[in-house]
């Protein structure tokens, strides 16, 4: 049988040593997960989505290759997974509305101040572009920032209100690719949390 075959393999992996205890199986099985996410993190901020081989994050990470898609279902969904664990947007959001503007623009800032060594950074710039993650990250545009900005909405257009304030958060890879972040860096920091502020508040305030 080939390593690649899915039927003998798992079973091999899966069962369990007779002393071996229901509570171990699990704790293990959540061990060889988590290794597998480290490892995936590792490979796609070095090396970008497609150069990146099931095998080679299986090898990384010491365990089958079979089980990368019997636990997330694809590389591309290994991917998305990553992704959401990197970031930050999700508990920035949440939390009362009156403080959002403030909270996005301290977040912006943060991320200015990450640099492209950022394990997130560097994901999405040796992967951008592919067509096979292009549905994970509208989707994960889509739930995390988007949607969970118009569920802490009030008033008329929250869905183009959430979009003009994901507009502003998002640009800042592109942004940061193209042109750097170098003169943003230099100023100083609470000036320009206040002005971020400003301009969140601005995009997330009720259109007449």
């Amino acid at each position: 049988m080939q390593p690649g075959d899915t039927g003998e393999v798992l079973e091999q992996v899966e069962s369990p040593e007779s002393h071996e205890s229901g509570e171990r199986r699990k704790r293990n099985r959540e061990a060889t997960r988590q290794r597998l996410l480290e490892a995936a993190r590792a490979l796609f901020g070095e090396h970008g989505y497609d150069h990146v081989s099931v095998r080679m994050i299986a090898a990384t990470a010491d365990a089958n290759v079979a089980l990368v898609n019997r636990y997330f279902g694809s590389k591309a969904e290994l991917f998305g997974e990553v992704l959401a664990g990197e970031s930050s947007l999700e508990t920035v959001i949440t939390g009362e509305p009156e403080g959002l503007a403030r909270r996005l623009a301290e977040h912006y800032v943060r991320q200015v101040h990450r640099g492209p060594s950022s394990p997130i950074f560097r994901m999405l710039d040796r992967s951008v572009g592919n067509p096979e993650i292009r549905p994970i990250l509208t989707q994960h545009l889509e739930s995390v920032v988007v949607k969970a900005l118009v569920d802490r909405l009030e008033g008329p257009n929250p869905r183009a209100r959430a979009l003009l304030a994901a507009t502003v958060i998002m640009g800042t890879n592109p942004v940061r690719r193209l042109l750097g972040l170098q003169d943003l860096k230099e100023i100083d920091s609470d000036a320009l949390t206040e002005r971020l502020t400003t301009i969140f508040e601005t995009a997330l305030a009720p259109i007449d």
